[in-house]
């Protein structure tokens, strides 16, 4: 008697265990397949906040299925490992967007003790310590456009001589020409997670 193909679901998300990888890539805590019937034969993954998503034809064999899964996962976790600059670059591109936007308004130079990028920041994308300066930005930007980053940087910036959110620091903010369209960017990337 012939063998039944088992349907699989259209979606479903992988236990960790059934990836071949030896963990996933930094700020990723799920694999989820999403097989397509209309899909005949490409492949592509994406990150979708906290997961991978993989989108597969519907017709793959389960052995190909798991070889596509951890091939993709190894190149989002490869992509994720390369460095996207150092604390000196975004110290310097800090300095950059501090002369470009904010020094001649603010009367003088805005430059923090120190400029870094931190992991353990999940629910904020920068923090600026008025009394020691150090600015410390979300390891999460550096996978958003150039212009987002510069956003952040300069709203902790203007943290340097407007510690609270009032109407001098917006105004400030001001400066930095894509502010809305940087926010309103944010904001639709927090919404979709």
């Amino acid at each position: 008697m012939p063998q039944r193909s088992v349907a699989r679901p259209t979606s479903e998300v992988l236990p960790t265990a059934a990836l071949r990888v030896p963990k996933l890539p930094a700020g990723i805590s799920e694999i989820e397949v999403r097989r397509s019937a209309k899909r005949r034969s490409t492949v592509t993954a994406r990150v979708e906040a906290d997961r991978i998503v993989l989108l597969l034809p519907a017709t793959l064999g389960a052995r190909a299925e798991q070889e596509w899964v951890d091939t993709m996962v190894r190149r989002i976790a490869d992509k994720r490992a390369r460095p996207a600059g150092s604390d000196a670059d975004l110290a310097a591109r800090a300095a950059q967007v501090a002369t470009n936007y904010l020094d001649d308004v603010v009367g003088h130079q805005l430059r923090p003790a120190s400029v870094r990028w931190v992991t353990n920041m999940d629910h904020r994308w920068g923090s600026c310590s008025t009394d020691s300066g150090a600015i410390r930005v979300s390891h999460r930007l550096r996978q958003m456009p150039e212009w987002v980053l510069d956003y952040v940087l300069a709203h902790e910036l203007v943290h340097l001589v407007e510690p609270k959110h009032g109407r001098r620091f917006k105004e400030l903010l001001g400066n930095y020409p894509l502010t809305e369209r940087a926010e309103g960017y944010l904001e639709g990337w927090s919404a979709a997670r």
